[in-house]
């Protein structure tokens, strides 16, 4: 599977509220590799039958952040509602499409300097309008509680390195249709289930669903995690290029974290550690509290402006994860040690 190339279709894709793009070119990937089936109609789930029924679920998720519309008014100016948790700096002047009865492009509207009294703070979501340019016919066209996502296409920019929107998480969603890939030709001492779910950034409801459903043994949730960039603190960041961010909270299993570092040293795999006090906010904090509970770990791309239709990082961060993973997989998980 070529990782870049994978990556960009679905980054282009949508995948919020009933727009499930992405999830079907993910579902169409997965079937080659794996028994699958859906369930709340956009999370995926795939498994690979091993030698053993000791089960070691992956997950990564498919939705990203959008705005659903609350108002159109008589000229075509539109008022919407955050899905998830978007930084308001960013919208003045962003190119997003409205999924209306058509795809309807629509910036954000971004009030000239020369007309404006110093920069303006927005505190309100409600205070930012869309133009459609549709004037009256808006409404023909456009209802409330349509979607709207970021139009930005996926580029390449500087050898290995990318942008692009939705790769939180589209990148961890990679990494498991290239594991899928990769342990379809071999021979598996445990089975392994593959989780790409939905509604995430909504509060992680789509992994708790679908890990009740699996009830594994093990699991390790694929993300994206904050990458280094000017004003960010190295304490709380990430290298890019750096490699798999090996995640260590109380909310994990250490067992889980120190087999993950203790094959990236042996292997020669770039690899950092990732240190969290409490929480992770991602997919494996709901995973741990399963049933009766669920040993988990984590994995993490490092990933420059988060919830921006200009996410960035390196394939060969991704590459590093599944090099780290596949590896984990073939040796069994912690329930070999």
């Amino acid at each position: 599977m070529n990782i870049k190339e994978t990556l960009f279709s679905l980054s282009n894709a949508v995948n919020v509220g009933n727009l499930h793009e992405a999830s079907d070119i993910a579902f169409d990937i997965l079937s080659k590799y794996a028994e699958t089936e859906r369930k709340d109609n956009l999370t995926v789930i795939g498994k690979i039958k091993g030698e053993s029924d000791y089960t070691i679920m992956l997950d990564a998720h498919l939705d990203e952040v959008a705005f659903v519309v609350t108002d159109v008014d008589d000229k075509g100016f539109l008022t919407v509602a955050k899905c998830g948790g978007i930084d308001l700096r960013t919208l003045p002047a962003r190119v997003v499409t409205v999924h209306g009865k058509e795809k309807i492009p629509a910036v954000f509207c971004s009030t000239p300097p020369h007309l404006s009294s110093g920069e303006k703070e927005y505190t309100d979501i409600g205070e930012l309008k869309l133009d459609t340019c549709l004037g009256s016919s808006a409404k023909d066209i456009i209802s409330v509680g349509d979607y709207v996502t970021y139009r930005q296409k996926a580029t390449a920019l500087n050898g290995t390195i990318v942008t692009g929107k939705s790769f939180d998480d589209r990148a961890g969603v990679v990494c498991l249709l290239e594991l899928a890939e990769r342990l379809s030709r071999k021979k598996l001492p445990v089975s392994v289930s593959f989780v790409l779910c939905d509604w995430e950034e909504l509060g992680l409801r789509g992994s708790k669903i679908a890990s009740f459903e699996v009830n594994p043994d093990e699991a390790v949730a694929i993300d994206v995690s904050f990458g280094d960039g000017p004003d960010i603190s190295p304490d709380e960041c990430g290298n890019i290029s750096g490699g798999a961010m090996i995640g260590v909270s109380p909310v994990l299993c250490r067992e889980i974290s120190d087999k993950l570092f203790n094959i990236a040293k042996e292997k020669g795999i770039l690899h950092q550690a990732e240190i969290m006090g409490g929480k992770t906010g991602t997919d494996g904090d709901v995973i741990s509290t399963t049933q009766n509970g669920v040993k988990t770990g984590l994995v993490s791309i490092p990933l420059r402006n988060m919830h921006t239709d200009v996410e960035l990082l390196d394939i060969k961060d991704i590459e590093s994860i599944c090099d780290i993973l596949e590896q984990y997989i073939l040796s069994g998980g912690v329930s070999n040690g």
